[in-house]
């Protein structure tokens, strides 16, 4: 096809019909899903300068309950791991967060504990409790408006067995309470009935549980159906493979009127899809399972559902989280589920559709409640803490979430201090924003902050609100594509620490360059898994180096995914930008790129022309390729020198300053829609290092058809002009914004910025 001219769209805006945020209505009732109210086109496309009203959760209130609290009771923790400065035995009962809770709706909740420590071997002297618990929130407000921030313990109850239902060994089996403890199960999960009855989903069987209102069992535990047993199940056979992993049982679980659906936290042991997590349907009136399940897709196969709660018909709200903590976290999500709702994904499969409701790591902090008292509190508030464990829609339509804090292992607050268990309260609130017409892309994510080409540094880039993400796509052994910068990936992932993968190290020619190292084309997926990123220029970014060894190489699916599961800080949905990397030298090896790229795109929805995705490419035959296979936008990136590899290839003699020309752009833009140009082709160095006059490329490209965008925005001083550095120091920051200011002058569409925090920032002050 030709490229339509009068199609040439901003990137940052056109996303309609993907997504749609979750509203609260007025009265902040049921959540709904729609649209942006207010301000777009018909179409959800924006024009530069116009509104959009879109919804921001903003932090209502916040109450804490000491990590250091115990309840009365025998000591406990005699065999827990010490961490952060304490040490059991402790002179009671270790309260260590919530992983459920009941609204009780007069303020008070019934606030349920897991299994305490951790494992079955040391929580033997942990009692399996539910606590009255009543939060005065903090809510920023001075005098009776305000609260303390506490959080009371009014009263507990003990679950225990004192009928005699339980045919295995239990802790407190010869005596007459028989009070549960946390080597007996591992409770993560909890729902009232209309009686009073509580319904408790546990971990070790995984079992459901029925209590009284005071916490006594009245059935034998429900087992999962099909055999599905974790290593801790008391019925376990010997030699029996488990196919639920330890502590992947019923996390989560939701009530709508006589049914439960309990949600296993992770993927079973024989899925080929280890991103799967099967919502079950138990009927409580009949005591068993009804045999209907559905698929849910986490984000990446270590995320764990944590919670679930009911918000209408076929409707529930879950908690899907990573494990890690502070600065590391990635992922502290409520998504709204419809199981009614299902749709093929990019993984093969059907799976309920999901919706980003919060992104606990991003929270507006109008009033400041407890700013500055630990990480994630300040002007924005986050939770991040690795086990956000509890979410609630409040009777006035407000959301309540809550944490674990595995006392006393975790501190993701304030490093070598044991985090406090939290109680927040948050709304969704409407919130006007103006186009300012320039899209700032998150290169390589935030890679500024995080290492390059992991999910970690795409979420940073969404929480410093890019409007795009930006990955490079090079594929691997099996076909499947991943994000790289470059296919070799020693100096980007810990490979040379791997014995196993000594012998893959080669030399190839890529692009006319013999390269010697690793390269993605030689392991397959599974194999790349079992890698981990690092910092590709930790002299340069030390900091970064503090989360070397974590993060997977994630494929593009998964960034597909996260990106279309997001919203960007203006409430739209968060573009994509993949880039095709060395399209003619992977043609010569039998791995090329655009099919696999096609397929993955309309996979997740996203191949359509209105679809927040660009594909960028430095040659110009993929791009012509990819025009006749797919409808999204194609941008071609154009190098300060050099040329086209497929041009070199085929013995063209254009150049990148030939496709620049006048007549060069409209060549261009007979199958491309954006022309992406390094920073010198813009606005050219003199001798000295500083900016010189800008180029007619910007109004050139325009005059083409083109959207104009340019790359790369670095805030090291080594990167700017000199002119704008701040210090001799190669690495300290300059003035980022001085160089953009001079760029954003030649009416550049967007840019590119390993810190696009500041790069949004530096458009902002613009205005």
């Amino acid at each position: 096809m030709t490229r339509s001219l009068m199609h040439a769209r901003m990137l940052r805006v056109a996303a309609a019909g993907t997504a749609a945020v979750v509203a609260l209505a007025a009265a902040g009732s049921a959540a709904v899903a729609g649209g942006h109210p207010g301000g777009a086109d018909d179409d959800g496309h924006g024009r530069p300068g116009s509104v959009t009203t879109h919804l921001v959760p903003a932090l209502e209130g916040r109450a804490t309950l000491s990590a250091d609290h115990l309840a009365d009771g025998p000591a406990s923790g005699a065999a827990a791991s010490s961490g952060n400065g304490r040490q059991g035995p402790w002179d009671g009962q270790v309260v260590p967060g919530f992983s459920a809770m009941v609204d009780n709706g007069d303020g008070t909740f019934w606030a349920q504990p897991d299994n305490g420590f951790g494992a079955k071997g040391n929580s033997a002297d942990f009692l399996l409790r539910s606590y009255l618990v009543k939060p005065d929130w903090d809510t920023g407000r001075s005098g009776a408006k305000g609260g303390s921030g506490t959080i009371e313990v009014l009263d507990h109850l003990s679950y225990n067995d004192a009928n005699h239902l339980l045919d295995f060994d239990i802790v407190n089996g010869g005596t007459k309470e028989r009070l549960l403890t946390g080597a007996d199960f591992d409770i993560e999960s909890v729902a009232r009935a209309d009686d009073g009855t509580l319904w408790v989903g546990e971990e070790f069987g995984p079992f459901l549980l029925h209590f009284d209102a005071d916490g006594t069992l009245l059935s034998k535990p429900f087992p999962l159906p099909g055999g599905l047993r974790s290593p801790q199940n008391p019925y376990l056979a010997a030699g029996e493979t488990p196919t639920v992993r330890a502590s992947r049982g019923f996390e989560a679980m939701a009530r709508s009127g006589r049914y439960l659906y309990p949600v296993l936290e992770g993927a079973l042991t024989t899925d080929p899809d280890q991103r799967r997590r099967v919502i079950h349907e138990f009927d409580t009136r009949r005591g068993q399972y009804t045999g209907r399940t559905w698929a849910y897709q986490a984000d990446q196969e270590a995320n764990v559902v944590g919670d679930a709660f009911t918000v209408g018909k076929d409707r529930f709200w879950v908690v899907e989280r990573d494990d890690f903590e502070g600065p590391a976290s990635v992922t502290k999500r409520v998504y709204e589920i419809d199981l009614s709702r299902t749709a093929p994904d990019g993984a093969g499969g059907r799976y309920v559709r999901k919706e980003l409701v919060l992104d606990a790591l991003r929270v507006e902090n109008p009033r400041g409640i407890d700013a500055g008292e630990g990480y994630g509190l300040g002007a924005t508030y986050a939770l991040p803490v690795q086990s956000f464990e509890t979410v609630l829609r409040l009777r006035d339509g407000r959301i309540l979430i809550a944490n674990d804090n595995n006392y006393p292992g975790n501190a993701a607050r304030n490093p070598g201090t044991p985090d406090d268990t939290e109680m927040v309260v948050i709304d969704l609130k409407k919130t006007r924003t103006r186009d300012d017409g320039v899209t700032v892309i998150g290169h390589r994510g935030a890679s500024g902050d995080r290492p390059e080409h992991t999910l970690a540094s795409y979420e940073q880039a969404i929480l410093q609100c890019a409007d795009v993400i930006e990955p490079d796509v090079v594929p691997t052994k099996d076909g499947v594509l991943v994000a790289r910068h470059e296919n070799e990936i020693g100096g980007t992932t810990d490979v040379a620490k791997h014995p196993e993968f000594a012998d893959r190290r080669t030399t190839r020619t890529v692009d006319g360059t013999r390269v010697t190292g690793w390269f993605t084309e030689d392991f397959t997926l599974a194999e790349l898994r079992t890698l981990r990123a690092v910092e590709r220029l930790p002299r340069v970014r030390p900091g970064n180096t503090a989360f070397d060894g974590l993060y997977q190489v994630p494929t593009l699916d998964e960034v597909l995914d996260l990106a279309r599961h997001s919203r960007t800080c203006d409430g739209a949905p968060v573009g994509v930008a993949p880039e095709t990397k060395h399209p003619t030298y992977f043609d010569s090896v039998g791995l090329s790129l655009e099919a696999p790229l096609v397929a993955q795109l309309r996979a997740n929805g996203l191949d359509s022309r209105r679809a927040p995705v660009v594909v960028q490419s430095f040659e110009t035959g993929n791009l012509r390729e990819l025009d006749r296979r797919t409808d999204v936008r194609l941008a071609l990136n154009v190098s300060a020198s050099g040329a086209p590899y497929d041009l070199v290839a085929a013995g063209d003699p254009r150049t990148y300053a030939d496709l620049v020309t006048p007549a060069g752009l409209r060549g261009v833009a007979r199958y491309a829609d954006i022309v992406s140009l390094e920073k010198n082709v813009v606005v050219p160095r003199t001798a000295a290092g500083t900016l010189g006059r800008p180029t007619s490329v910007v109004r050139d490209a325009h005059r083409a058809g083109l959207e104009a965008y340019s790359w790369t925005f670095r805030a090291e001083n080594q990167f700017l002009p000199a002119e704008l550095r701040s210090s001799a120091d190669p690495n300290a920051h300059g003035d980022l914004a001085g160089e953009l200011d001079t760029f954003l002058d030649t009416g550049l569409d967007g840019v590119f910025s390993d810190q696009p925090g500041l790069a949004v920032a530096a458009v902002a002050a613009r205005r």
